[in-house]
């Protein structure tokens, strides 16, 4: 089994740290491959920056395809062109986000979402609504520690995560804690031990996820909304992504 984790922004470390979490959770017959696109944002914290990154994500896919992919982990907490990837592609394309939130509502009746910044929560909150995972969540929180602050300076970063999910364990009447961006994807034991509660941690979510549809057989419908784009030129320099007709 082939999985490829997308990591949808640009910062190569955050891509390494993401692809050795998932290696050490796969099973032992899964291939894990953890890229990133050549260009765009080199972190996501916002919906301009995500809306740059579904190119990209969209590019690594294609790739993927290329390569016989089995199943496709798009490792941003936002889920950045989760939907576009899934036309392109009948294997199963997880994002992290939703993945976390369904692991997290069978071993608890309500969770709490730890996250980076603040402007993030509210992209958070639109995901749980869409997801229908709204009633399962008591509180979206901000740690406030910017993406890159995750590689750059990690001792502080997860400092903060664990007093800000200290605090969501005191306040919030939940039984796990959802940790809200990729790049804690090495993160999760540690906190889990130092808060006491379970932690759910999007990229691992996913990877298991995906050995679970692909163990499974199932496969991205082709039937309605998710079935390959229709056939048509693209313009400029998006000119290559178009697909010819095969008529």
């Amino acid at each position: 089994m082939h999985i490829q984790l997308i990591n949808p922004n640009t910062t190569s470390g955050m891509t390494a740290t993401i692809g050795d979490a998932a290696r050490r959770i796969a099973a032992s017959g899964t291939t894990i491959t953890a890229s990133n696109p050549d260009s765009g944002p080199v972190s996501i914290e916002g919906h301009f920056e995500e809306a740059v990154s579904a190119v990209g994500v969209a590019h690594e896919v294609l790739k993927g395809e290329k390569n016989g992919v089995d199943a496709y982990v798009i490792a941003c907490f936002g889920d950045p062109g989760l939907l576009a990837a899934r036309e392109l592609t009948r294997a199963p394309v997880i994002g992290i986000a939703e993945a976390a939130f369904h692991m997290a509502s069978l071993i608890s009746t309500r969770f709490s979402i730890v996250t980076t910044l603040g402007r993030t929560c509210i992209i958070a909150e639109h995901l749980l609504q869409s997801y229908g995972f709204a009633q399962h969540c008591r509180r979206v929180r901000a740690a406030e520690v910017p993406v890159l602050e995750l590689e750059k300076n990690a001792d502080a970063a997860v400092q903060r995560i664990i007093e800000e999910c200290l605090q969501a364990k005191a306040q919030d009447s939940i039984g796990a804690i959802v940790l809200g961006c990729g790049g804690m994807a090495d993160m999760r034991e540690h906190i889990s031990r130092e808060v006491g509660l379970p932690v759910v941690e999007g990229v691992t979510a996913a990877v298991k996820l995906a050995e679970a549809l692909v163990g499974l057989g199932l496969q991205t419908s082709k039937f309605g909304d998710l079935d390959f784009p229709r056939p048509k030129p693209f313009t400029g320099q998006y000119a290559h992504l178009g697909v010819p007709d095969p008529t």
